[in-house]
C-alpha cells in the first residue's frame, strides 16, 4: 500500500511540475500578447490580414509543428485569429480545427512509433535526439505519460511515438488523447477573454 502511494505521489509530482512550467510559460505569452496587441494591430495589420487570407498555409505550418514535437506553441495560432478581430463563433470553429489537427498528429505519431521504431532512421534521428529522455518516464508511468504530454508542455507527439513504439493499447491511447481537448479549451478561453479583461481592469486608470 505504501509503495502504491509513493508511486501515485511521484506521478502527481511529475504532472504538476510540468503543468506549472506550462502555465508559467503560457502566462508570459499572454502578458506579452495583451501588452503588445494594440501595437501589433496598428503596425502589422496588413500582415495579419495576409496570413488570415491563407488559412491553408497557416494550418499546414501548425500541422507540421504538431508532428515535429510542438515546435510552435498552439497558443500562438489561437492569438492570430484574435488579432484579426474574429467573432466568438469563428474563434471556436478555428480552435476546434486546431484541436482536431493536434489530435490527428498524435495518432500519426503513434503509428510512426509503431511502424518505424525498429528502423535505423527512427533509432538514430528521432529516438536518440528527441525521445530518449522520455523513455524512462514511459517505463515508469506507461500511458500516464501520454496524458501528461496532452495537458502540459511535454511534447505530445513525442509521447505518442513512444506509446506506439511499445504497442500501447490503441483504444486506451485514443481515450487518453481526448484530454488534449481540455488543454485547448482552457487555453483558448484565456486567449479569448484575456484582452477584454485587461481592458476592463485598466479602463479606470
Amino acid at each position: 500500500m505504501k509503495q502504491t502511494e509513493e508511486k501515485e505521489e511521484t506521478r502527481s509530482s511529475f504532472l504538476f511540475r510540468n503543468l506549472f512550467k506550462g502555465l508559467a510559460w503560457f502566462a508570459v505569452i499572454i502578458v506579452i500578447f495583451v501588452l503588445m496587441e494594440s501595437y501589433i494591430q496598428q503596425n502589422f495589420k496588413e500582415h495579419i490580414v495576409t496570413i488570415r487570407a491563407n488559412p491553408g498555409i497557416l494550418y499546414g505550418i501548425y500541422t507540421l509543428s504538431e508532428i515535429v514535437f510542438g515546435i510552435l506553441p498552439p497558443e500562438i495560432f489561437m492569438m492570430i485569429w484574435i488579432l484579426d478581430n474574429i467573432d466568438l463563433s469563428g474563434f471556436i470553429i478555428n480552435l476546434t480545427i486546431l484541436t482536431l489537427i493536434s489530435y490527428a498528429a498524435g495518432i500519426l505519431g503513434y503509428y510512426i512509433g509503431k511502424v518505424f521504431s525498429k528502423t535505423k532512421f527512427y533509432q538514430e534521428r528521432i529516438r536518440e535526439k528527441y525521445l530518449k529522455q522520455y523513455e524512462g518516464k514511459l517505463k515508469t508511468y506507461g500511458g500516464y505519460l501520454v496524458f501528461v504530454g496532452a495537458v502540459t508542455p511535454v511534447p505530445f507527439s513525442a509521447t505518442c511515438m513512444l506509446a506506439g513504439s511499445v504497442n500501447l493499447n490503441f483504444k486506451y491511447f485514443l481515450l487518453i488523447c481526448i484530454t488534449r481537448v481540455i488543454r485547448f479549451a482552457g487555453y483558448g478561453a484565456v486567449v479569448w477573454y484575456a484582452p477584454e479583461l485587461f481592458k476592463d481592469l485598466t479602463s479606470g486608470f
